[in-house]
C-alpha cells in the first residue's frame, strides 16, 4: 500500500498496522492554556485513540505535523486530536495547547497521557537561528534535547520521534548515491547548525541506553521546502547566481514538509528501525536545477570557494562555518527504504519541491521588512555568500574588459 499526505487527510485506518506499545490507558488532562487549549475544548475522542504531542508546534515542521494529525483525527477515531507544546499558544495551530517550556524537566507533567512525542531539532527559520550566538544556540539545543528525552521517559511516553536532517551524513564527493540509512555520520562536528544536529543525535543515542523503555526514532529528511521554511539550502537559491565548483557533481534532493508530516505519522504507528530517512525519490542534477530556476552559475575552483568561505566566516561576515559549503557542491542523497516499505509515497517530487522553494523565496522577499535585499539573504549560507562574492568578481572582470 502506498500512502501520501493526502491519505492522512482522508484519515487512514490503523487496523492491521503494527502499533506495538504506542498506546497508553488513561484520560486526557487539562493542563493547557490559551487558544485551542484543552480547558476550552477537550477532545471527544476515546482515550484508546493514539495521542500524539508535538513540541515546538509553531515551527514549519511542527505545524505541518500538527495539521496532518488534526486532519487524521477528523477522519478516523484511531487518532486523538493532537497536543501542541510550547511557551505560548498559537490559535492558528489546530491542536490542544499545553503551555510548557521545552528545555526544563517540568515538561514531563504535560506528557502523562501522551503516547508519542514529536520534536523537530531541524532549523527551518534560519533568520531567527542566526540571531543567537553559536555557543548559546548549541547550549539551548542540548538543554532542549535532554529535557525532551528525560521528560518523555519519566512520563511513560512510548515513542519519541526526533527530526534532524540528512545533512548529518555529511556531503562528500565519495558519498554513494543514495546513502543508506545506516551510513556513518560524517558531517563536520563544528559550531554550525549541522554540528548542532550531530549533538542532538548524540544525546538521543545516550538516551536510548539510559531509557531502554523509550523507543526513539530519528527522522532525517532531505533538504526541506514548504511554507515558512528558511534554511541554509533555501538560501543557496537566494544568491544572484548558483555556486558551482570545478569537478564537483552536486545532486539536489528535497522533502516537502507535508510529506515529512506524513512520514512522522507512519513512524508513530509502526515499529521501524531507530533511524529513517525521508526524501523525494531520486535527485536533480545541477544542469536540471539551473534550467528549472533560470539562474546562471558562477564557477570557482574548490580552493577558491573554500578560501572565500573561510575568510568570510573569520571576518564575521558569514555566520555559517565554511564546512557547510559542502552541502551545495557534493551529494548527500538518501534512500527512504524503511518508509517506502510501510507505504510512504511523497506527494511532491524533487522538481515540484524546487518550484515550491522558488515560490517561497519570492514570497519572503515580498514581505516588507523580512529581507533588505537578496545580498542580506545570501550571507546566511556559505554557498550563497561565496556565490555572491564570486559573482561580484566576475562582474568586476567584465567591466575591466
Amino acid at each position: 500500500m502506498r500512502l501520501s499526505i493526502r491519505d492522512f487527510r482522508r484519515g487512514p485506518s490503523l487496523k492491521g498496522w503494527s502499533t506495538g506499545n504506542n498506546r497508553k490507558e488513561g484520560g486526557v488532562s487539562s493542563q493547557g492554556q490559551g487558544p485551542g487549549s484543552e480547558r476550552e475544548g477537550a477532545s471527544s475522542r476515546p482515550h484508546a485513540a493514539l495521542t500524539v504531542a508535538v513540541a515546538d508546534a509553531t515551527s514549519a515542521i511542527g505545524r505541518a505535523v500538527v495539521e496532518a494529525l488534526h486532519a487524521a483525527a477528523q477522519r478516523a477515531p484511531e487518532w486523538a486530536e493532537p497536543i501542541a507544546l510550547g511557551p505560548s499558544a498559537d490559535a492558528t495551530v489546530p491542536a490542544r495547547w499545553r503551555i510548557a517550556e521545552l528545555n526544563t524537566p517540568n515538561l514531563a507533567r504535560h506528557l502523562e497521557d501522551v503516547d508519542v512525542l514529536v520534536w523537530s531539532a531541524a532549523v527551518t527559520d534560519l533568520e531567527a537561528t542566526l540571531s543567537i550566538s553559536a555557543h548559546k544556540r548549541r547550549e539551548r539545543t542540548l538543554e532542549t534535547a535532554r529535557a525532551i528525552a528525560t521528560s518523555a521517559a519519566a512520563a511513560g511516553v512510548s515513542r519519541l520521534i526526533v527530526v534532524t536532517s540528512a545533512m548529518v551524513y555529511g556531503a562528500a564527493p565519495d558519498n554513494p548515491v543514495p546513502l543508506l540509512e545506516d551510513s556513518p555520520l560524517r558531517a563536520e562536528r563544528d559550531a554550525g547548525i549541522v554540528g548542532d544536529l550531530l549533538a542532538v543525535e548524540e544525546v538521543m543515542d545516550q538516551a536510548r541506553r539510559v531509557h531502554p523503555g523509550l523507543a526513539i526514532t530519528m527522522v532525517r529528511p532531505a533538504a526541506m521546502v514548504g511554507p515558512g521554511v528558511d534554511t541554509i539550502v533555501t538560501r543557496h537559491f537566494e544568491a544572484p547566481r548558483l555556486l558551482t565548483v570545478k569537478g564537483a557533481n552536486p545532486a539536489w534532493q528535497f522533502c516537502h514538509v507535508a510529506d515529512l508530516a506524513c512520514a512522522v505519522l507512519l513512524v508513530a504507528t509502526h515499529q521501524p528501525a531507530p533511524v529513517v530517512t525521508a526524501g523525494s525519490e531520486g535527485y536533480l542534477t545541477q544542469e536540471r536545477v539551473e534550467a528549472r530556476t533560470g539562474m546562471r552559475r558562477v564557477e570557482l575552483s574548490a580552493s577558491a570557494a573554500l578560501g572565500t568561505a573561510q575568510r568570510l566566516h573569520r571576518f564575521g561576515v558569514l555566520p555559517a562555518p565554511a564546512s557547510e559549503l559542502a552541502l551545495a557542491i557534493h551529494p548527500w542523497v538518501i534512500d527512504s527504504a524503511t518508509l517506502r516499505a510501510v507505504g510512504w509515497h511523497p506527494a511532491y517530487d524533487n522538481e515540484t519541491c524546487l518550484g515550491v522553494l522558488l515560490e517561497t523565496i519570492r514570497g519572503r522577499r515580498a514581505v516588507a521588512g523580512r529581507r533588505v535585499a537578496p545580498k542580506e539573504a545570501a550571507l546566511g549560507a556559505a554557498s550563497a555568500a561565496v556565490a555572491l562574492v564570486g559573482t561580484a568578481a566576475v562582474l568586476r572582470r567584465a567591466r575591466k574588459r
